[in-house]
């Protein structure tokens, strides 16, 4: 059985989403995603942010590699 979530629900931001929050614009976002500042996964031609990481980069917190 597959387990429902909202859209909301979900322990990713889209690269966009993740520019938003930054208040930076959607291509500004893709730039500081491929340079690495803004903490992704790909999921094959999906590219994510994950909540947990980007919230401690939030926070001032190193990132880990």
């Amino acid at each position: 059985m597959r387990a429902s979530r909202r859209k909301t629900d979900t322990d990713t931001y889209t690269v966009p989403e993740a520019g938003r929050r930054l208040r930076i614009g959607r291509d500004a976002a893709y730039d500081a995603a491929k340079r690495g500042e803004i903490p992704t996964i790909r999921i094959g031609r999906l590219l994510r942010v994950p909540k947990a990481r980007f919230e401690r980069l939030l926070l001032g917190e190193q990132p880990q590699r």
